[in-house]
C-alpha cells in the first residue's frame, strides 16, 4: 500500500464530496452509515437463510426486509481480528499481515515474518502474524471523519490497546474502551471493564451496548454520522439473561443439531440490540437516510461446549470457527440502502470483508485518498442484479488451530461455483496440496474433486499465485524438518495434540478388542475386574463395540461411568444397522467428560428413528488414561437392554 499524507487525504474528499461543497440546504445531507459486525455469529445462527429451527432473529429479518441479504458472504478470515482489520482497511489479511486473533497480547509486531524452525510434525514454517492495527492505513472512520462525519466505535475492538485504539483510527467515541478478545467476564453484570461499570444489577452488556449507541444516534441526529457497532455477542463466555435460558430450554430440539438454549439466548440478546437499533432510528426519523450494514467476522464457533452439548452448528456447511471450510468463513450479511435498494430481496454474488470499505465510499460518492489501494472491490453492481468485474475472491489463513476440520496453513479462491484451497507445503517433496469442492452441489464439502480435474486446479491456482504476489504476502515455505512419517494425511479434519512431538503419528493398537470393545490406532485397552482402562496415546482415541443384536427404533439413553485424567471434548457416535458410513458427525452427541481424576457418570440421548447397531466413545483428545466401570443401554423407559459391567461378561 502506498503512503499519502492525512492532509491530502482530507482534501481529496473535500474535492470529491458534493455535499461538503454545497451551499446548506442545496444538496440533501449525507447519509448516516452504521456498521454492526456480530462476533462468531454463523451462516447458520439466524434466520435467514432457513438453516435453524431454536434461534429466533426477527429484528435481523426485520433489516432483511428494509434490505438485500447476501447468501454467498464471506468473511477475510475464519477468526476475528483478521476479518476486522480487513473491514477497516479493505486489505485481505495476507495484505495487513494480521492473520490470528493476537491483538490483545502484550507484543507489538507491526510485520508478519516467517519463523525459522518448526516440529517435524509440520509441513510448513509458522508465520508470526501482526499485533496490532498501525495507525498509518487510512481506515474507514478516518476518512468518514475527514468527510464531516461524527464517528462512535461501540462493543469488541481487539485490534490493540493504545496507542493503537479507535481513538487513534479516527473515531471521536469509543465505548467501553476494551481491547480484550471478548467482554469482561461475562455478559451478565457485575463486568470486569476497568472503566465502564453496569447501571442497574444483572445488566446485560449487549443491552448496554445498544444502549449507549442509540444515545450517540440521539447526539448526532441532525449530522452525519459514522456508528461502528461491533457487538461482544455471540464470544465466549457463554452466558446469558436466566429468563431466556429457561424460555429456550423448553424449546430445545434434541433432534436438532442446535441444541443449546445457552446459545439460543444469547443469539436473542444479539437479536434484540439490533432492534434497539432500528428503533431509535425510526423514532428520530432518519432511517430513509442510514446505510446499514449487518454482518459477522467468522464463522460459528461449533467446538466449544455448553452443557454437555456444542454451543451451536453450521450445518449445512463443513467446519467452524478457525477452519477454512465453509462454515468457518460464510457469513450472514445484509445491506440496507433506502432508495436505492430494492427492500427483501437476495443477492447471490461472491462477497468478501474486503468489499465493504471500497463499497461504502462508492454509496456516499467519496473517493479513495490519493494512492490509497483495496484487495476488495465495490459490490454496488449487486445492488442493481449486475454481476461484479471481479474474478474471484480470496481467503488467506496461514495458521492450523487445533480444532476439528483443522486442516495444515493454507489459501483458498472462490470463483463462481468452485472453490480451491492450497494447503502450503504438504505435498510430494515440500510442494504444496490442493483441495478442490464445487459448492453448488457439495455446499458441505464432502467431495474433494482436486485429482480429477488437474486443469481447473492449476487455473484456479494461478489466481491464487497473482494473489499472493498483489497483497506481499508473507507465505509459508516448506517445513525444511518435516518428516512425513510424523504426519499422516488421514488425519486432517481431526485436532491436533499441541502436547507431544508427533500428534499424528499413525499407530497400530498394541491391544485387541476386549470385552467386546475395539481400540483406536491412537489408543490402548487393558482390563482388570471389574474397570477397563482406556490408555490414550494420540489427538483421536475412541472405543467401539457392536451391539449382540440391533436395537429397535427408540430414544435410548447412553449411560457411561468413568474416571478420566486425559483432556479435551468428547463424543459419542451411533451406528444404524446397514447404514454407510458407520459413525459421523450427523449421528452424534457431545460428551463432556469431566477430566479431574474423580468419578462420574455419565447420561447421553440417543435419537434412534433406525435400529442401532454400534456405539463409539470417543473421551478425549489428548494423551492420559480414562477407566470405565460400566457402560450401560437405557430404553425410553429406563429398562437396561445392554451392561458391560467389565466383570468378564456382557449383560
Amino acid at each position: 500500500m502506498r503512503s499519502f499524507s492525512s492532509i491530502t487525504a482530507i482534501a481529496y474528499i473535500v474535492l470529491t464530496c458534493p455535499w461538503l461543497c454545497a451551499a446548506d440546504g442545496e444538496n440533501k445531507r449525507a447519509p448516516n452509515v452504521i456498521v454492526i459486525l456480530a462476533d462468531d455469529l454463523g451462516w447458520s445462527d439466524t434466520t435467514l437463510y432457513g438453516t435453524t429451527a431454536l434461534y429466533k432473529t426477527p429484528h435481523i429479518e426485520r433489516l432483511a426486509k428494509r434490505g438485500l441479504t447476501f447468501t454467498n458472504a464471506h468473511s477475510a478470515s475464519p477468526l476475528c481480528s483478521p476479518t476486522r482489520a480487513s473491514l477497516l482497511t479493505g486489505l485481505s489479511p495476507a495484505h495487513h499481515g494480521i492473520t490470528a486473533p493476537n491483538c490483545h497480547l502484550p507484543k507489538v509486531v507491526l510485520n508478519a515474518s516467517l519463523g525459522t524452525r518448526a516440529a517435524p510434525n509440520k509441513p510448513s514454517l509458522a508465520l508470526e502474524s501482526v499485533t496490532r492495527l498501525s495507525t498509518s492505513y487510512q481506515t474507514l472512520p478516518k476518512t468518514l471523519k475527514a468527510a464531516g462525519y461524527e464517528t462512535g466505535h461501540f462493543g469488541k475492538w481487539h485490534l490493540g490497546s493504545e496507542p493503537y485504539s479507535p481513538l487513534e483510527h479516527g473515531f471521536d467515541v469509543d465505548v467501553p474502551h476494551w481491547s480484550g478478545p471478548g467482554p469482561a467476564g461475562s455478559y451478565v453484570a457485575p463486568w470486569k471493564f476497568p472503566m465502564f461499570s453496569p447501571i442497574t444489577p444483572n445488566e446485560h452488556l449487549e443491552d448496554r451496548m445498544a444502549s449507549e449507541a442509540a444515545d450517540f444516534m440521539e447526539k448526532n441526529a441532525k449530522k452525519p454520522f459514522f456508528l461502528n457497532y461491533w457487538m461482544f455477542s455471540v464470544h465466549a463466555p457463554f452466558d446469558a439473561k436466566k429468563q431466556l435460558i429457561d424460555e429456550y430450554r423448553g424449546l430445545v430440539d434434541d433432534s436438532q443439531p442446535q441444541r443449546s438454549p445457552v446459545y439460543a439466548a444469547m443469539i436473542a440478546s444479539m437479536d434484540d440490540a439490533v432492534g434497539t437499533l432500528l428503533d431509535t432510528i425510526d423514532r428520530l426519523g432518519i432511517a430513509d437516510n442510514t446505510i446499514i450494514v449487518f454482518t459477522s467476522d467468522n464463522g460459528g464457533n461449533m467446538y466449544s461446549v455448553v452443557e454437555n452439548t456444542f454451543a451451536t452448528s453450521n450445518t449445512p456447511l463443513r467446519g467452524g470457527k478457525a477452519t477454512m471450510y465453509e462454515g468457518g468463513i460464510r457469513i450472514p450479511q445484509v445491506i440496507c440502502w433506502p432508495g436505492k435498494i430494492q427492500a427483501g430481496t437476495y443477492s447471490d454474488v461472491l462477497t468478501n470483508t474486503c468489499d465493504i470499505y471500497p463499497t461504502l465510499l462508492e454509496m456516499l460518492s467519496l473517493q479513495p485518498a490519493s494512492g490509497q489501494e483495496f484487495d476488495g472491490t465495490s459490490i454496488v453492481p449487486a445492488f442493481l442484479g449486475k454481476p461484479l468485474l471481479r474474478e474471484a475472491i480470496f481467503t488467506f489463513f496461514p495458521h492450523d488451530p487445533p480444532v476439528p476440520d483443522w486442516m495444515p496453513p493454507s489459501v483458498s479462491v472462490h470463483r463462481g461455483d468452485w472453490k480451491l484451497i492450497r494447503l502450503f507445503g504438504c505435498g510430494v517433496h515440500g510442494g504444496d496440496r490442493w483441495k478442490l469442492f464445487n459448492l453448488r452441489n457439495d455446499r458441505g464439502e464432502q467431495s474433494d474433486l482436486a485429482n480429477g480435474q488437474p486443469p481447473l486446479v492449476r487455473e484456479l491456482d494461478s489466481l491464487i499465485t497473482d494473489f499472493l504476489k498483489d497483497t506481499n504476502a508473507v507465505v509459508p515455505l516448506a517445513n525444511p524438518a518435516f518428516d512425513p512419517a510424523k504426519y499422516d494425511v488421514s488425519v486432517e479434519g481431526q485436532p491436533q495434540d499441541r502436547h507431544t512431538a508427533n500428534p499424528a503419528r499413525k499407530r497400530e493398537p498394541k491391544t485387541k478388542s476386549l470385552q467386546g470393545w475395539t481400540p483406536s490406532r491412537d489408543c490402548e485397552l487393558s482390563s482388570r475386574e471389574g474397570s477397563l482402562t482406556l490408555h490414550c496415546l494420540g489427538s483421536d482415541p475412541f472405543i467401539t463395540t457392536k451391539l449382540r443384536k440391533p436395537l429397535p427404533p427408540e430414544d435410548l439413553t447412553l449411560e457411561v461411568t468413568a474416571i478420566s485424567d486425559a483432556s479435551g471434548i468428547g463424543q459419542l457416535f451411533w451406528e444404524f444397522e446397514g447404514v454407510t458410513p458407520a459413525f459421523v458427525a450427523e449421528r452424534s452427541k457431545p460428551l463432556a467428560i469431566i477430566h479431574d481424576g474423580k468419578q462420574h457418570v455419565y447420561r447421553i440421548a440417543i435419537e434412534a428413528n433406525q435400529p442401532v447397531s454400534g456405539i463409539r466413545i470417543d473421551p478425549a483428545r489428548n494423551a492420559g488414561t480414562v477407566t470405565f466401570s460400566s457402560i450401560r443401554l437405557l430404553g425410553q423407559d429406563g429398562i437396561q437392554l445392554e451392561l458391560w459391567s467389565f466383570n468378564g461378561k456382557q449383560e
